[in-house]
């Protein structure tokens, strides 16, 4: 018995290198098409504080800035912002901004008072000073913060802060791991941590003044601005801490400006609104 003899396949026709280059770079396309939009069955939500705090510091890379302030030779103002609640901690596998709310439960396995972590509170208070008249105005001087831990950072007056609380823990982690974050299409530093000496950054013929309900001396804010010389650069000393004073050894002054407790941004708020009485900013 004879072997038979191979069956030969069909010979297929090769195709020319450019379309198998084409389609290459098609397949690529969709990829990548696939990783921005999340891909598969992601929905592209987010669950978990920390995700949506990495997500929120990954979209970024750069700030928006609000409609740019002409500087103004006339008389301004600046803030300092003191013991600002910022700690950076890793909970799970992220880091994040650690807050009464979200992160309760690790903070008590820490021994730690859950009430002092309050970031909302710098928030707020940035919030009531950059989005008051006298900012809009280009009265601002110089804005600084400075957290519990003593790190100092400057935020430029023409910044725009996100308004909802995650994504303003995102800037601000992707600050305190960065050092600085830029503005979008650009390289001006809108946020940049700086040496802690605030004394450096002050102009010489500056005059600070620091708030606090501990203060026996008690004053009618618009009265209190009112009697101060242009020629002074005011600097204001407030808390943006849930308790506890600031520390009051390198002011000028120290008062109280209500018989009742005040939160960070009602007290920026009565400021502002005396400065804007007393330069006729409407």
């Amino acid at each position: 018995m004879t072997r038979p003899y191979a069956v030969k396949a069909k010979k297929t026709k090769k195709r020319p290198r450019v379309e198998e280059e084409e389609e290459e770079k098609q397949e690529v396309q969709i990829e990548e098409e696939e990783e921005e939009t999340g891909g598969g069955d992601n929905d592209g939500g987010v669950d978990s504080p920390a995700a949506a705090e990495a997500a929120a510091a990954d979209q970024l890379d750069g700030i928006p800035i609000s409609r740019p302030v002409v500087a103004s030779k006339k008389p301004g103002v600046i803030f300092l912002l003191d013991r600002a609640s910022l700690e950076v901690a890793k909970v799970g596998k992220n880091f994040q901004i650690l807050n009464s709310d979200d992160h309760a439960n690790f903070l008590k396995k820490q021994n730690r008072n859950p009430a002092d972590y309050r970031p909302d509170i710098i928030h707020q208070a940035l919030l009531a000073i950059l989005d008051s008249p006298l900012t809009k105005a280009g009265r601002l001087q110089a804005l600084y913060v400075r957290t519990e831990k003593g790190v100092l950072f400057e935020v430029k007056p023409h910044v725009r802060m996100p308004r909802t609380f995650k994504r303003f823990c995102g800037l601000m982690l992707q600050l305190l791991q960065k050092l600085s974050i830029t503005a979008a299409g650009k390289r001006e530093k809108l946020l940049n941590v700086i040496k802690n000496d605030i004394g450096r950054y002050l102009p010489v013929n500056s005059r600070r003044i620091g708030l606090s309900r501990s203060s026996e001396k008690m004053v009618q804010m618009r009265d209190y601005v009112a009697a101060a010389s242009d020629d002074v650069n005011l600097v204001f000393v407030v808390g943006a801490m849930a308790h506890g004073k600031i520390n009051n050894d390198n002011t000028d002054d120290f008062i109280s400006i209500s018989n009742y407790p005040l939160s960070a941004a009602c007290c920026l708020g009565r400021i502002c609104n005396a400065l804007e009485h007393k330069w006729k900013i409407i």
